[in-house]
């Protein structure tokens, strides 16, 4: 349903209750919020949900675990939520940009809780890093904005020195987009992508963290999230523990 979904092709709710209620001899509720629970399973998983399946929380980790299977059984499945026509890449609508998670606007303390445990389990936030093709279309995405909106201010000078460094010369800059403000002034941009709600936690490495504070005044951190179905961001600047919490989750080991 929800690769139909994302798709665009329809699909038949009840159709696909009535089927599940013959496997599993369940009445038609009880699939209900048990999918229900499956969509807030995905979206601890940092994965997009069916949107007529609001998550329901309080699951147990057992769920989680199956999901965690799934996955590993079938990574086709998840390659292809997030894939788009590249040729069309640069005619898409500008990026919606919005206001980043705060305390404010954090769901309830258990839901939260609840996706966290997931994320720290599961390891959700190298699950995105690992994924490389994903990481290419949120930069590629990005890429294309950043030349938009420039040519928008008419700044179409600016716009052909946009450049794409982590394609064009790796990953070691400590930033994915070197592009510019219409003043002219440099903006060095980092991208973060995930499938997932706004939430989902990210690696950053340490090189990522030293050039944003060494070049704080032009650093930006773009958080895409929702990827496969409509993609929308937030931006983040440094110092980066003002807005998020820090945590370290590896160490070099050195021969004495």
């Amino acid at each position: 349903m929800l690769s139909d979904e994302l798709s665009g092709r329809s699909y038949n709710k009840a159709a696909q209750n009535r089927l599940l209620q013959e496997q599993i001899d369940r009445s038609r509720g009880s699939v209900e919020f048990k999918l229900a629970n499956i969509s807030a399973a995905f979206q601890g998983f940092g994965l997009p949900i069916i949107t007529g399946y609001k998550p329901r929380f309080n699951f147990q980790m057992s769920l989680a675990e199956a999901v965690s299977r799934r996955l590993a059984q079938h990574p086709e499945w998840e390659q292809a939520l997030y894939r788009q026509e590249v040729a069309h890449m640069a005619e898409l609508p500008p990026l919606f940009v919005g206001v980043a998670p705060t305390l404010r606007n954090a769901p309830p303390p258990e839901e939260l809780e609840q996706m966290q445990r997931i994320a720290r389990r599961f390891d959700v936030a190298g699950r995105d890093e690992r994924n490389r093709s994903l990481g290419r279309a949120g930069e590629e995405r990005v890429f294309h904005n950043e030349r938009a909106l420039l040519q928008q201010h008419g700044r179409d000078d600016l716009a052909r020195r946009v450049r794409w460094v982590a394609l064009e010369d790796g990953d070691g800059a400590g930033y994915d987009i070197a592009s510019f403000m219409p003043d002219g002034r440099e903006r060095l941009i980092e991208v973060k992508t995930t499938n997932g709600w706004q939430r989902t936690p990210f690696h950053i490495s340490r090189n990522e963290l030293e050039v944003a504070n060494e070049r704080r005044d032009n650093w930006h951190l773009f958080r895409l999230y929702e990827f496969a179905r409509a993609p929308k961001a937030f931006k983040l600047r440094p110092p980066l523990d003002a807005h998020v919490s820090l945590t370290a989750t590896s160490f070099q080991a050195s021969f004495q």
